[in-house]
């Protein structure tokens, strides 16, 4: 399967993935811890099929020092013992939060809640965000048929401005 176009490539595109990017590095700089910003774009990507974006943080997280062992149990984050309850409370967010379509109670209460007991406000801001973002990036992934394998660390870094 060949990639459909690349978005960047047209003068609209380019600026359009700038200002994406932008609203990305505002997440990004939050205080929401950056490991914790990875498992969950992670988690959202496997979910959602996006090779590229689960190529790209699954090497992210581990150029920033995430373990092996944390990086395979994502996608059975519920069945493993090596994440935190805030870890926890976070990737169930941006489970019930990834998959709207299938579920139509949205975002638990109980799941919100317990966001709640472990993160501030600006933290849940901040994740809140990033769950509707990473959504969006790999919907665009898909629909252009990005694929994975090529991504190295950093490749992205400068795209702002």
């Amino acid at each position: 399967m060949e990639p459909r176009m690349n978005l960047m490539a047209g003068e609209l595109g380019a600026k359009i993935g700038k200002r994406f990017a932008n609203v990305s590095l505002m997440i990004q700089q939050s205080p929401l811890p950056r490991d914790l910003q990875e498992l969950v774009m992670l988690r959202a990507s496997q979910i959602n099929g996006c090779g590229f974006c689960v190529d790209l943080h699954t090497k992210e997280a581990a150029a920033a020092g995430e373990t092996a062992v944390r990086l395979h149990l994502v996608a059975a984050w519920r069945e493993s013992i090596v994440f935190t309850e805030a870890e926890r409370a976070a990737l169930a967010l941006a489970e019930e939060g990834t998959r709207l379509a299938d579920a139509h109670q949205g975002v638990s209460d109980a799941t919100w809640a317990r966001v709640r007991e472990h993160y501030d406000d600006d933290q849940t801001a901040a994740l809140v965000y990033l769950v509707a973002m990473i959504n969006a990036a790999n919907r665009l992934g898909v629909i252009v048929r990005n694929q994975g394998g090529s991504y190295e660390p950093g490749m992205f870094a400068g795209m702002t401005s």
